[in-house]
C-alpha cells in the first residue's frame, strides 16, 4: 500500500554547528561508514581526499581543523539539503566554483521551503509548535531550549569565528533564508490559530444568544397561555 513521506530537517546556527562537529571528530567520530552516494556512485579519493591519515581525527586543533580544504564539515548543512547531481556531485571540475556555489544554495533553499516541516535549534518552543501543528500531533512534554552545549563552550577569537563564517558562507546564507521562513511560518500559524479561536468563540457566543432567545420565547408563551386559562375560569 501506499504510503505518505515528509522530509523534515532541524537547522542549526552554522558557527555553533561548525564548533560541535570539531569537538565530535576531536574525541575520534569518523564519517568512514558513509558513501556520499550520487548519481549511483560514491566518490573517488581524488574528488574527496581525506583529511587524515590514520584511523579518526581525535585530538584535532581547530586550526588543523579549519585548515582542511577537503572537510566535508563546511557547508555541511546547505551541501546535505541540495540536490547534488545538479552540480556534478563531487567532481569539482564539472563547473566554475562560483557557479557551483550558486546553484548548491538555490538548491537547498528550495528543498528546504519544499519541506512540509523544519525547525530551528535555537527556538525549540516555536519549533515544538509547528510540528505540532503541521502534524496534528501532541508531544506529551515541552522541548527545553539548552543554550549551554558543547560548543557553546568553546571559547574563540573574533578572528576565528570570522574564519568559520567564512569557511561556512553558503550555510551563512542558508541560515538566514530559513530563519526568515520558519518566522513566517510560525507567525502566519499562530494567526491561523487565533482566527479559529475567535470564530469558536463568536459561534459559542452566537449558539447561546440564541438558546436564551428560545427560553424567553417558551416563557412568553407559556405566561399567555396562563393569562388565558385564568381568564376562562372567571367567565
Amino acid at each position: 500500500y501506499e504510503r505518505n513521506f515528509y522530509y523534515i530537517t532541524m537547522l542549526r546556527d552554522p558557527v555553533s554547528r561548525y564548533l560541535s562537529e570539531w569537538k565530535h571528530v576531536q574525541r575520534g567520530a569518523t564519517w568512514k561508514t558513509s558513501l556520499h552516494m550520487c548519481d549511483g556512485r560514491s566518490p573517488t579519493p581524488d574528488e574527496l581526499p581525506t583529511c587524515y591519515p590514520g584511523d579518526d581525527w581525535s585530538g584535532v586543533s581547530l586550526r588543523e581543523f579549519m585548515d582542511c580544504g577537503y572537510n566535508l564539515a563546511n557547508n555541511r548543512q546547505v551541501r546535505m539539503l541540495a540536490d547534488l547531481s545538479l552540480v556534478g556531485c563531487y567532481n569539482l571540475t564539472f563547473m566554475n566554483e562560483s557557479e557551483r556555489n550558486t546553484i548548491l544554495l538555490q538548491s537547498a533553499k528550495n528543498n528546504l521551503k519544499n519541506m512540509a516541516f523544519f525547525g530551528l535549534t535555537e527556538f525549540q518552543r516555536k519549533t515544538q509548535f509547528l510540528f505540532e501543528r503541521t502534524f496534528n500531533l501532541k508531544f506529551i512534554s515541552p522541548f527545553t531550549q539548552f543554550n549551554i552545549t558543547r560548543a557553546s563552550n568553546v571559547e574563540i577569537n573574533e578572528g576565528a569565528r570570522q574564519r568559520i563564517e567564512e569557511l561556512n558562507f553558503l550555510d551563512m546564507q542558508l541560515y538566514e533564508y530559513a530563519k526568515d521562513l520558519f518566522l513566517q511560518r510560525y507567525h502566519h500559524t499562530k494567526q491561523q490559530e487565533h482566527q479559529r479561536d475567535r470564530q469558536k468563540r463568536r459561534e459559542e457566543r452566537r449558539l447561546l444568544k440564541e438558546h436564551r432567545g428560545h427560553r424567553w420565547q417558551k416563557e412568553d408563551e407559556t405566561a399567555v397561555t396562563e393569562d388565558y386559562n385564568s381568564q376562562v375560569v372567571r367567565w
